[in-house]
């Protein structure tokens, strides 16, 4: 890294964390009895918790996986539910907290010889994990919380955030510590960039470099969304930036999550959030889609819809993200449930709920 490189992130890393919201932003609208997420949130925790603290996702042959873990984590840290992280913590501690380091095992598997298969970690599992503890630590001024986030955030660092191979001076938030660079190149899912976490983890535990790269992640997004819809995995090399051959040019069940991220995090005119806003739009004005399906894989560039789902979580991220672009006032975000939808998109529609509350309190639900 060159020294003008180098001030440059000196800089954005202090523009960064000088510019977080407070980690306590939003919190009274999920303090104690007036969570206005009660109910979605006790659903949820009857759907998908089990009583050990194990987040089980049903279409992955019952696993469960650090994204998981850290999802229901940090859900239970926002709304204040100590029963619930408690079981979480316990259990990913004991299950997955197994590698040589400070990062979690990736999947446990509940049936067969090997329940951890494959030790490599998930960064945006750990992010999210680490978030948690930062928001617990932070509320009940918990230094081995805190102390347990800056270990497997100098870790994410040192395994998962290198520089960028084009050229740009950026940090790159790579998928895993291993299997994702070859030949001097990165492939990234831009849906592992979480900026809101990223910011509020350098803060709390000072790896600086996380807000660094939540910055230019932002950056490298908003490239790829002048470009077209957000892929879900892209590959960063010398000469810039290209889709995986080994993957299809699709935006779909991976970036779903990059707007709603983005709107989380306070980035409300994000090129990628009015990118996916205008996609929605045209899909619903141009394509035959049935009553009660849900856009959720697009062609990246054409913008045509490839596929559809009944479960209303999907539809749940494009109300509100479609609102939020339009600075509508209201957005038809269905009741959350979770008798007919599977874990991933009812976690998504229990997070399009918070970032609404918190992000975009003109989209309230109708």
């Amino acid at each position: 890294m060159n020294r003008r490189t180098a001030l440059r992130h000196l800089a954005t890393c202090a523009a960064a964390l000088a510019a977080t919201t407070p980690l306590s932003a939003g919190a009274d609208a999920f303090a104690g009895d007036a969570n206005l997420l009660a109910a979605p949130w006790a659903a949820w925790k009857a759907a998908y918790l089990t009583e050990e603290g194990r987040v089980v996702d049903g279409l992955q042959d019952g696993a469960s996986h650090s994204e998981s873990q850290g999802y229901g984590l940090a859900l239970a840290a926002l709304f204040g539910d100590d029963a619930a992280f408690d079981s979480i913590f316990a259990w990913t501690e004991q299950n997955l907290a197994i590698r040589g380091d400070a990062l979690l095992a990736w999947r446990w598997l509940p049936r067969g010889a090997g329940t951890v298969p494959d030790r490599n970690n998930a960064s945006d599992g750990d992010l999210f994990y680490a978030w948690a503890l930062v928001l617990r630590g932070t509320r009940d001024a918990a230094p081995a919380m805190i102390a347990r986030a800056g270990a497997i955030a100098r870790d994410l660092v040192a395994t998962c955030v290198r520089p960028a191979p084009d050229g740009s001076g950026r940090l790159l938030f790579i998928p895993a510590a291993q299997g994702f660079d070859t030949d001097g190149a990165f492939v990234l899912n831009p849906s592992y960039y979480m900026p809101r976490a990223m910011r509020d983890v350098a803060r709390a535990t000072g790896a600086s470099d996380l807000a660094v790269a939540a910055a230019d992640g932002e950056a490298l997004i908003g490239d790829l969304a002048r470009a077209g819809l957000t892929p879900d995995w892209v590959k960063v090399q010398p000469g810039g930036m290209v889709i995986p051959g080994d993957r299809p040019d699709r935006s779909g069940y991976e970036a779903i999550r990059v707007p709603l991220f983005l709107l989380w995090s306070g980035s409300t005119r994000h090129p990628a959030i009015v990118r996916q806003a205008q996609a929605y739009q045209r899909a619903n004005a141009t394509e035959r889609i049935a009553t009660g399906d849900h856009v959720t894989v697009f062609d990246r560039v054409s913008g045509d819809v490839v596929e559809t789902s009944r479960h209303v979580g999907y539809g749940a991220v494009a109300a509100l993200i479609t609102c939020a672009a339009s600075r509508d006032r209201g957005a038809p975000i269905a009741v959350f449930r979770t008798d007919d939808q599977a874990y991933y998109p009812a976690t998504l529609h229990l997070m399009a709920l918070v970032a609404q509350i918190t992000g975009a309190p003109e989209c309230m639900p109708i």
